[in-house]
């Protein structure tokens, strides 16, 4: 398969004294899940059966994480994964509510051969677009989508400023069931237009959530109608097999 990646130019937030500094923005092809992949090997005509792929790739799967949690450092050519462990540890005692367990995940070989082939495509120039660049759980350091409950979080990107009268305007959390946790003005320590310091709500059990922010900020001028982005985070860590992409600007 042809590998190419699409991206828009877009504006460094980070240099706000250069005006001509400009990013690519990844322009994302979609999400894709285990059931995907799957089916995209199926279509290789390997002569297995589905349910042998499947069972293939779920023991893989099982038995490179038993693997990595047993404090093996793991190469499997794709990908290095070494398991790590966060946190101050007080009175010589493991803590879950200030210690925690992540796993380091580097490109290998094989990626590395793999990205020295693939295209990188530009699509143009976009300006006065709302995104989400990255975000950072300020406990434990992680940019993977990693939060936790009661501690600062770092979101980085453009034009997030929480300004307007809108009744929608601010910052929510909704839960895997559809509940929905509105931060208050309080909670949004820091607002800028290119970074949001989160405050999160205590009472949060852990699990995914979907974090949105909602505003009318504009570079000129007030928006007369509000926008949003969305991106998914993990309160209590991302899971192993955990996915979630920020909306691309086109579906904004």
């Amino acid at each position: 398969m042809k590998k190419v990646l699409k991206g828009w130019l877009i504006d460094n937030s980070v240099t706000t004294d250069n005006k001509t500094d400009k990013i690519l923005l990844l322009a994302s092809a979609g999400s894709l899940t285990l059931d995907d992949v799957l089916e995209e090997m199926y279509k290789q005509d390997t002569g297995l059966r589905p349910e042998t792929l499947h069972h293939s790739v779920t023991l893989y799967h099982r038995v490179v994480m038993d693997l990595i949690l047993n404090g093996y450092s793991v190469n499997t050519g794709l990908f290095r994964a070494v398991p790590q462990l966060k946190g101050v540890v007080e009175g010589g005692v493991w803590n879950k509510e200030n210690n925690s367990i992540y796993v380091s995940f580097t490109q290998d070989k094989a990626l590395r051969e793999a990205i020295a082939k693939t295209v990188v495509e530009i699509l143009g120039e976009k300006s006065n677009i709302m995104y989400i660049l990255e975000t950072e759980d300020r406990k434990t350091g992680l940019k993977d989508g990693s939060a936790t409950a009661g501690h600062n979080f770092f979101v980085r990107g453009a034009m997030l400023k929480v300004v307007g009268d809108h009744e929608s305007v601010g910052v929510t959390l909704t839960d895997s069931k559809g509940a929905t946790t509105k931060l208050t003005d309080d909670q949004i320590t820091i607002n800028n237009p290119s970074s949001l310091t989160l405050l999160l709500p205590s009472g949060l059990t852990e699990g995914e959530y979907t974090l949105t922010v909602t505003t009318q900020y504009s570079n000129s001028y007030t928006l007369k109608v509000p926008r949003s982005i969305s991106t998914s985070i993990w309160i209590g860590g991302k899971p192993a097999d955990g996915g979630g992409d920020s909306e691309s600007p086109d579906e904004i």
